[in-house]
């Protein structure tokens, strides 16, 4: 990959992770991935509105992964994309804790850190 699209797509997250928003800086040893928001087995590409910054934790949790089951529903759900979707709208912040919003109306009870 390119030394300017690595820049572009650290450039454009802030230097934070674009699934835990933990800001590089707070792991200088541990360089972040530039990773495939969808996975090139599919169908993805080295676009970079395909490339998201991850930490390693985000990086290897999430693979190459579309798609997840909800485990209080036990429904298939697509993942986070942080090319069409916005963080706030899908998670909240509590102290250290990262949990995903819930559906109107309901607390939430999914920490995802």
């Amino acid at each position: 990959m390119e030394a300017a699209t690595r820049k572009l797509v650290r450039d454009r997250a802030g230097d934070r992770c674009e699934y835990c928003q933990l800001p590089q800086s707070d792991l200088p040893l541990a360089r972040f991935h530039i990773e495939h928001v969808i996975a090139k087995q599919h169908g993805g590409t080295d676009v970079t509105d395909n490339l998201a910054l991850a930490c390693q934790h985000c990086n290897l949790n999430k693979g190459p992964n579309l798609a997840g089951i909800d485990p209080q529903t036990g429904r298939m759900e697509r993942l986070f994309d942080p090319r069409r979707d916005t963080w706030i709208a899908h998670f909240e912040r509590r102290g250290l804790l990262i949990l995903a919003s819930p559906p109107r109306g309901e607390p939430p009870s999914q920490s995802l850190t």
